[in-house]
């Protein structure tokens, strides 16, 4: 037929695999800057569904030619007035024509009584009231075969499901038979959808109603200098005058005999008919190269995006991260309650002059420490316990608020607070899992200890303190630097780390307590990753779900390549 139906079969699998790609495709985010292309996306799927697949399946099905037009230009009655009896109904009440009218010869009732095009509607036939979401079909002997008219409804309906269905309904043709009046055939509305016509190839005639005798010479020449402007130079013009219905409500047939002639040539000339088809269908063709990179540039602002709204969360926990990490050697963690219960256990200055009096003596009073007061490693270690947790949860709950400060000045992140609020605070089980995680840690130090105590003369001197007394020296080691503190609460703390330090080089060895000290540092952070992750995860999960496959551009391109490859 033409190099667009060289291999129409190759052709039309190809288009449907684009057509799977672009349904695919999704543009989850409600961003300013892609709505169009959402919009687009769906006309762009209805058009593939309504017309470029159904034309390529059935290349010789009767030609249809959709008559739409502005609010009160005639159209129904112009269909009546081809048909010469009541098919559409015509009135004063705008809208008149709410659901679409499809009529057909006889003969090609099988070509539109299925699903094959405008599948999303249903069929129904006879007179009765329109109902949305449907078809009427009707059958009339006046029109030839080999064609078929679809009275769509108005262009600009006060009914804004109206402007969609004919908008809809103009991308299913075959052939635009364009109705406008003397009054009105400058508004943009129209031209908007003529301009559209003219960038998609799309064939066009113009009927010109309603055109008072006195302008008709005035009026028609400056029409088609218009018409030319917008590249639809050889759209052929039918004006049909201002003038009396007759009693059946319909135009003279004299005034609708050009139309009607050219029409049924145009029907019953195979030829002709191709070359309309042709120009439609190539010309939709060719615009899927234009609409496809508007959906694959959509596609990339979007990710884009959620790349963003990614950066935020990650350098958010990840400061989260150093948070804990630098809280664990600035000396914080041995302030404050931590201090009190250390005081409590061993006493402060007079102890703290004996260190340096020797290690024996130094194991003496520790050992007696422990001996003479039982529950004081267990409240030193809460303490210890308390702080920790408070140093996680802390910076997991300052991340949260940050990434929510921030997402919310961004379009994209409100909309995803807005579909989840319970991203703007920690979540709820946070203090137990913190809670949770410190104790799994404290655990794993006593574990420790007790892997490094295994031979007799270790096992010995671990006895001599205990195990949780020599778990609770390692756990202060681990938090031994003590650059956040100052005057006494430094003298203090550092004495208590030097204490620490020193009983543990006096069991294990002094290579052996900076191995035990890393190991025990690396855990706790282990856990605290843990913790942060889960709450990193939330937001990661709210973006993912709202994030464009990082393939999907490609696959979109991959396809309409093979469909330009089998044109």
């Amino acid at each position: 037929m033409t190099a667009t139906m060289d291999d129409p079969a190759k052709l039309l699998a190809a288009v449907r695999e684009f057509r799977e790609q672009v349904a695919a495709s999704v543009l989850p985010l409600d961003l300013p800057s892609t709505a169009e292309a959402k919009d687009n996306r769906a006309a762009l799927l209805r058009q593939l569904d309504d017309y470029i697949l159904p034309r390529l399946s059935s290349i010789n099905a009767p030609l249809l030619a959709v008559i739409g037009g502005s609010t009160g230009a005639g159209k129904s009655t112009l269909v009546n007035s081809l048909l010469r009896r009541q098919v559409s109904r015509a009135g004063v009440i705008r809208p008149t024509t709410t659901s679409p009218v499809l009529i057909h010869h006889p003969d090609d009732g099988h070509w539109f009584t299925d699903q094959r095009v405008l599948p999303e509607l249903s069929r129904v036939t006879g007179d009765g009231d329109d109902a949305e979401g449907t078809v009427r079909l009707a059958e009339s002997r006046e029109l030839p075969a080999g064609l078929a008219l679809l009275d769509a409804p108005d262009i600009d309906s006060v009914v804004s499901a109206n402007r969609g269905l004919s908008r809809q309904l103009l991308s299913a043709a075959d052939l635009w038979l364009f109705v406008t009046t003397a009054a009105r055939y400058a508004d943009a509305v129209p031209w908007d959808l003529l301009r559209q016509a003219s960038d998609r190839g799309t064939a066009v005639a113009i009927i010109l109603d309603r055109v008072p005798p006195e302008v008709m010479a005035e009026v028609r020449p400056h029409l088609v200098d218009m018409l030319r402007a917008q590249g639809l130079g050889t759209a052929p013009v039918f004006p049909i005058p201002e003038t009396t219905l007759d009693g059946n409500g319909l135009l003279p047939e004299t005034d609708v005999a050009r139309l009607r002639s050219w029409l049924t040539d145009l029907a019953n000339d195979a030829t002709a008919r191709e070359v309309v088809v042709r120009q439609t269908l190539t010309g939709a063709l060719a615009s899927l190269d234009s609409r496809s990179e508007e959906l694959v540039t959509a596609s990339r602002t979007q990710q884009r995006v959620t790349a963003d709204l990614t950066d935020i969360v990650n350098r958010a926990f990840d400061d989260s991260r150093r948070g804990v990490e630098n809280g664990m050697s600035d000396g914080q963690l041995l302030r404050g309650e931590v201090l009190a219960r250390w005081q409590d256990f061993v006493g402060t200055g007079e102890f703290f002059r004996k260190v340096e009096s020797g290690v024996s003596k130094l194991r003496d009073r520790i050992t007696g420490a422990f001996r003479g007061h039982a529950n004081a490693p267990a409240d030193v270690e809460e303490a210890l316990h308390v702080g920790v947790a408070q140093l996680m949860e802390a910076n997991a709950a300052t991340a949260a608020a940050q990434v929510a400060r921030e997402w919310r000045a961004l379009p994209a992140g409100a909309e995803i607070l807005h579909a989840h609020p319970e991203l703007a605070r920690p979540s709820s089980d946070l203090g137990p899992r913190v809670d949770a995680a410190v104790r799994t840690w404290q655990d794993e130090v006593l574990d420790l200890v007790r892997s490094e105590g295994q031979d007799r003369r270790t096992n010995a001197r671990v006895a001599a303190y205990g195990i949780n007394g020599i778990g609770l020296f390692l756990m202060l080691v681990t938090f031994a630097h003590t650059g956040g503190l100052t005057g006494a609460e430094a003298g203090i703390a550092g004495g208590t780390s030097v204490l620490a330090q020193r009983v543990l080089e006096a069991i294990f060895g002094d290579q052996a307590v900076r191995t035990m000290a890393a190991k025990a540092r690396a855990a706790l952070l282990r856990r605290a990753d843990e913790v942060i992750e889960a709450e990193r995860t939330r937001f990661l999960d709210a973006v993912g779900a709202r994030t464009v496959a990082a393939d999907q551009t490609e696959r979109l391109s991959r396809a309409l390549d093979a469909v330009q490859a089998a044109r």
